[in-house]
């Protein structure tokens, strides 16, 4: 089986509609097709307290970003400001790109 198509990718900037950092914006880090969720750039922080193992690691509490699930992020366009749902069109050279439904600017060039 295929796994489901987003319309969030890798280095979009997105900004969280909704749970605790909402209307935080960050740069998608990671998409986790699996688990239809996304890690943005300093959103969403966890603490994780580890143990030091042998020489190479230090124990501590390491600061992370945890995932959200993507329904809880829209797309920021930068020509507008604001998040935008997107639509898909294919463009003169056949090419199938993601574009701002509130002023038409294209996201995939």
């Amino acid at each position: 089986m295929i796994g489901p198509k987003f319309h969030i990718k890798k280095n979009d900037l997105v900004m969280v509609i909704a749970g605790k950092e909402r209307g935080k914006s960050g740069r998608v880090l990671r998409i986790l097709p699996e688990k239809e969720r996304v890690i943005v750039e300093k959103i969403n922080f966890v603490k994780r307290h580890t143990r030091p193992h042998g020489r190479q690691r230090q124990g501590g509490i390491l600061e992370k970003e945890a995932p959200l699930h993507i329904s809880n992020v829209m797309l920021l366009c930068e020509k507008c400001n604001k998040p935008v749902r997107i639509g898909h069109r294919m463009i003169e050279e056949g090419k199938k790109v993601r574009f701002c439904r509130k002023c038409g600017e294209l996201f995939d060039k």
